[in-house]
């Protein structure tokens, strides 16, 4: 005989308190745990967003980032005359050679200092990232010292709003207009002419060239064409959007890690409180419990029904903990970007993969601390479980 559903509900609901604390223990844990997984969702699902496929990268061979790239002039010029690489209608590459630098900044309110991405462009750089939008401003003249502001860098950083100046490279820039870039990377980037910022920090070589390709199926023709050039073995093209994924793997990893090892301390308080609670259900029914036995239920439908119980309690508290993880959706944070070594702005990204690991941990912490108690019940004895005061 199988121990009845509404039998277990009403357990449960007999011990309101317990079974609410229980809940909320598990409910802390599993928000930490969907928190950490969406903190490195966001990262990935932020600089996945800065790439797009329709665009390839060079950069040096064996550099980890834009920053560690360098690449000369002649190589870069031959990369963007390659037959692959897609022209405007006035005939020119649709190509930007932009060198990356990176500058310290004051936080507003007086919280330090951090470190700031520059991105010097060529004017197809706005052609080849359509998810950046100049949204207040104007865009920055070509030869001057303007700059335009991603829009996480001005909310976080003195002196990078609309009408303000930026010092950096010797000189002061003025930011001349804000740009939203769709929750990319280059939110937390500043832009500006390419040959003034390689001026500035007396550069004579490119960071990477990014141009688009006439047919996204072109790059592996871009590969064979790199192997066959001399003049090109020192670099490596890359699809623009995969270039930018490798950079979050590794902080993503170490959030994941980090995030991992203090949801396994927490998660063992969770498994005991829930071991307790559980082992004091099996202690208040007794009696409830060598009833069942002598009406017949079987050993297994007892051990049944206490599993299930404890299962329900973990989904529960599963379930309240990622409604709270969900609701930091709403919120932007920024950390150190361990690729570019610089600020990078990102929200916290739910995902149906998320969703269904967290439920999952929920459920295995429910099993673990439900497990033993389950199986004290199903082993007590028919007479000493009936003669229990």
């Amino acid at each position: 005989m199988q121990v009845p559903l509404k039998y277990i509900l009403r357990s449960s609901s007999s011990r309101r308190l317990t079974t609410l604390i229980t809940m909320l223990g598990i409910a802390l844990v599993v928000f930490v745990f969907s928190a950490v997984l969406m903190m490195a969702n966001g990262v990935q699902k932020t600089l996945r967003s800065t790439g797009s496929d329709d665009n390839m990268i060079v950069a040096r061979k064996a550099a980890a980032s834009e920053i560690m790239s360098i690449i000369d002039r002649e190589a870069a010029a031959i990369v963007t005359n390659l037959p692959e690489v897609a022209r405007s209608p006035d005939g020119r590459p649709l190509s930007s050679k932009e060198v990356v630098v990176i500058i310290n900044l004051n936080k507003l309110g007086g919280n330090g200092i951090s470190n700031v991405t520059v991105r010097g462009v060529e004017e197809a750089a706005l052609e080849l990232r359509p998810q950046v939008k100049v949204t207040a401003g104007r865009m920055f003249r070509w030869g001057a010292r303007e700059v335009i502001v991603g829009a996480g860098i001005a909310k976080r950083f003195a002196g990078a709003q609309l009408g303000e100046k930026i010092k950096f490279g010797g000189d002061l820039w003025s930011v001349v207009g804000l740009f939203d870039g769709d929750g990319s990377g280059f939110d937390s980037e500043v832009w500006g002419d390419s040959n003034q910022i390689m001026d500035a920090f007396k550069r004579s070589s490119f960071s990477t060239v990014t141009a688009r390709l006439k047919q996204p199926d072109d790059l592996s023709t871009v590969v064979s064409a790199f192997d066959a050039d001399n003049r090109l073995q020192y670099f490596v093209p890359k699809r623009e959007k995969a270039f930018f994924e490798e950079q979050s793997e590794m902080m993503a990893m170490f959030i994941r890690i980090l995030g991992l090892f203090i949801t396994v301390i927490f998660s063992t308080g969770a498994m005991i409180g829930a071991m307790i609670t559980m082992y004091g259900a099996v202690a208040n029914r007794t009696v409830e419990i060598g009833t069942l036995r002598a009406l017949g239920f079987y050993r297994r439908s007892i051990l049944l029904a206490f599993l299930l119980e404890s299962l329900f309690l973990s989904l529960g508290g599963g379930l309240l903990g990622l409604a709270i993880a969900a609701l930091l959706q709403f919120f932007t944070i920024s950390t150190l970007n361990f690729g570019s070594f610089s600020e990078l702005a990102f929200s916290f990204a739910l995902s149906p993969s998320i969703v269904a690991t967290s439920l999952a941990f929920s459920l295995l912490m429910g099993f673990v601390g439900g497990f033993l108690p389950a199986v004290h019940a199903a082993r007590l004895n028919i007479i000493q479980a009936l003669r229990a005061v």
